[in-house]
């Protein structure tokens, strides 16, 4: 009775009576074959071949029995490599080392292949069901304490140093929350200017909902305000003035002061007896008289606008005399007389509407120094 092979290492499976005087010599080889089953095997592939056959040999050295098999050569296109005999049932660790850029499509029969992409190697395995045989890759559903195969996956292609990835040790962040960063197209650089932010978790959610785009955001490029500064944004109520916050209005363009108003006074000189009461400086000025002066009311809001000031004028020892500009309008188109009497003050209002093509003055006291 003859040898047979039918065993998935297809070694040599001697009947009785058979290879007398050789069995040593056989099961020597058959034991070499067990550990060729162990190793590391190459196969090179013919140039630009669109299919390839392996076939493990019966009873002798063969790479297509090695537990590491490494396929070589240079292709063009995809490749499809059979291996057998279609009966074989085993599982091989299959690199593919072709140059090319080209896929490997390991399969056994007509039933389900495994694709292995240039530089990758997959561990996989043959059912050796015969002309209906596949191949299925063995860690396509593994699971290691926990982690699927499926989440592993989502790591394909990452870049990240061991020192980057170490920067997760520790965290603490459920799934849903790490998921938030689905999607997320930012680049590293600009990731890390996250970098040594000190927020808390519950200052970052305060950017929960947000709906601004990237190019909105970004507005805040280059923005060098402090945590307070911008604190000083998050204002009580619309239209409601609050401490240390800006003042907005509301939805009717209406301010409401919750507080007091401070505004600056302004003291003006005269020079060549001359002055300018400059609308941009302030809206109360000051003027200690020294000689006779000549008033200009300069900047003006725009026709439409309104503009008003008030103006105090404290009288010099030696009695001074105002010149008005002309397109003051005074009541009864009669200007006032100023207070002759050392010290002596007077106060005076003025308003325009239109571009300062006319100020109506007004007389708030006189003699009240």
């Amino acid at each position: 009775m003859a040898s047979t092979y039918v065993n998935d290492l297809r070694l040599n499976e001697m009947a009785t009576g058979d290879q007398s005087g050789s069995w040593g010599t056989v099961t020597n080889l058959n034991l070499e074959l067990i550990g060729e089953a162990f190793s590391f095997g190459t196969e090179n592939i013919t140039t630009n071949a669109d299919t390839h056959t392996t076939t493990i040999a019966d009873g002798q050295a063969d790479p297509g029995r090695s537990m590491f098999l490494k396929y070589t050569g240079t292709l063009d296109s995809a490749c499809t490599i059979t291996i057998g005999p279609n009966t074989v049932s085993k599982m091989w660790f299959i690199e593919n080392g072709t140059s090319g850029s080209q896929n490997i499509i390991i399969s056994q029969g007509s039933g389900a292949n495994v694709t292995i992409a240039s530089g990758q190697t997959k561990a996989v395995y043959s059912n050796g069901a015969g002309s209906g045989a596949a191949f299925v890759d063995a860690f396509s559903t593994l699971n290691v304490a926990g982690v699927t195969s499926t989440e592993l996956a989502v790591l394909d292609g990452v870049t990240a140093t061991t020192a980057e990835l170490n920067i997760l040790d520790g965290v603490t962040s459920t799934t849903a929350e790490l998921n938030i960063l689905d999607g997320v197209t930012s680049t590293a650089a600009e990731l890390n200017i996250l970098d040594g932010v000190t927020s808390t978790t519950a200052e970052l959610n305060i950017l929960d909902g947000v709906t601004s785009t990237a190019a909105e955001l970004n507005i805040l490029d280059g923005v060098t305000a402090t945590a307070a500064e911008l604190n000083y944004l998050d204002i009580v109520a619309l239209g409601t003035s609050a401490a240390s916050k800006v003042v907005t209005s509301d939805a009717n363009n209406v301010v409401t002061f919750s507080g007091g108003i401070t505004e600056d006074s302004v003291t003006i000189t005269s020079s060549s007896a001359a002055a300018t009461l400059n609308m941009r400086l302030g809206t109360n000025f000051l003027h200690d008289l020294t000689e006779n002066v000549t008033y200009t009311f300069s900047n003006p809001a725009a026709s439409g606008n309104a503009s008003a000031f008030t103006l105090k004028v404290i009288q010099d020892s030696t009695a001074r005399a105002i010149t008005w500009p002309s397109s003051v309008d005074w009541p009864a188109a009669t200007a006032p007389t100023l207070t002759a009497t050392n010290n002596g003050v007077d106060m005076f209002v003025f308003q325009t509407i239109d571009g300062g093509t006319t100020w109506y003055g007004f007389v708030a006291g006189q003699a009240l120094g």
